[in-house]
């Protein structure tokens, strides 16, 4: 008789895939609630139930997922875990898109559910080993953004100390320590320069007063790259394309932003969020030409989404970006090497 699978796990790992493959929400969430309801009740009940047929009493369980639990107590591989495990993980890259993702030794720029992400950091991590990362930075949002449930100082402490003990676990994997920080209007940034002096990665991000006239919006974004404490310019447009928000590009000089930028030694962020693939190609053309350096984040909020830079690579060939100028495919302590650059610039 074969051996029973962990239904628990099955039904995860199909939510990370159709995450991964962008499919709707509504089908993540389906396989995400059977998951979190059947280790609610332990795998004792859920034998119970699934030998009396009352698993669909559970809130969370329905027929589809009902049948993949079935399945994984039957020591069967699940139909639909089968099928997404056999489709490949989107259109095939092209060469140098390819060459591109396989570069990319970790991502800077995540969210947990310390702030808008919804996963733990443990979590988050054990997904970028599976993509083989060799490194995950953690980014949750600065105060300001309560929306967000931007971090205090403490919470931002607390979650340093937390890295600092998942690190002994998950050698030689390493989680590096970041924020996401807002750039205020007047282009300084929403956390002390001691609390950002003990972080390994800042990237530095608008989402408040996005209709700046052009001109002092330059002033603000190349106030922030003065700061030796950023290292990234996460979204410069701040374009929104989504149905119930679309919201435009901010506007500023790009010229004059990207030479900022690339004299100073800081990255423009490609970012993947299929809501957001900031900045527009046109820009992301003209920051490669004025010599920045980019970094290609996923901008991940839940575990599939980590998956996603595989859109940035595709974008960055298609602008001209090479692995070269790309500072997340560097080695973790060559990245750290040039974050601290900065501060001793």
């Amino acid at each position: 008789m074969p051996t029973p699978r962990d239904p628990v796990a099955d039904l995860k790992r199909i939510a990370f895939l159709l995450e991964a493959m962008q499919e709707p929400g509504y089908r993540v969430r389906a396989f995400r609630s059977a998951a979190t309801a059947l280790a609610g009740i332990g795998p004792d009940e859920v034998a119970v139930r699934a030998a009396n047929g009352s698993l669909r009493e559970l809130t969370g369980v329905g027929e589809v997922t009902e049948r993949t639990i079935l399945e994984s107590l039957r020591g069967e591989e699940p139909v639909y875990l089968r099928r997404l495990e056999s489709l490949p993980e989107g259109t095939p890259l092209v060469e140098g898109a390819a060459k591109l993702r396989a570069a990319l030794k970790g991502d800077l720029h995540s969210h947990t559910e310390a702030s808008d992400g919804h996963f733990t950091s443990r979590e988050m991590a054990e997904v970028a080993i599976e993509l083989g990362h060799e490194y995950l930075v953690i980014t949750d949002h600065s105060p300001r953004l309560t929306i967000a449930n931007g971090l205090s100082t403490e919470r931002l402490l607390a979650q340093l100390d937390e890295i600092d003990g998942l690190n002994r676990e998950l050698a030689p994997f390493r989680l590096l320590t970041g924020i996401e920080v807002d750039i205020n209007e007047d282009g300084s940034l929403d956390q002390s320069p001691e609390v950002l002096g003990r972080l390994d990665v800042v990237v530095g991000s608008m989402h408040s007063a996005l209709r700046m006239p052009a001109e002092p919006m330059t002033r603000r974004m190349v106030t922030a790259l003065a700061n030796p404490h950023l290292d990234v310019l996460g979204h410069c447009t701040g374009r929104m394309k989504r149905k119930r928000r679309n919201r435009p590009e901010s506007t500023f000089d790009a010229e004059i932003v990207f030479a900022a930028a690339a004299k100073l030694d800081k990255a423009i962020e490609i970012n993947c969020l299929p809501d957001r693939l900031d900045p527009p190609k046109r820009l992301l053309r003209l920051a490669v030409e004025s010599g920045c350096r980019v970094s290609i984040d996923s901008d991940a909020h839940y575990l599939g989404q980590l998956a996603w830079v595989r859109v940035g690579c595709e974008r960055g060939f298609l602008c001209g970006v090479t692995p070269d100028i790309v500072v997340n495919a560097l080695p973790a302590d060559e990245l750290l090497a040039w974050t601290a650059s900065h501060e001793a610039g």
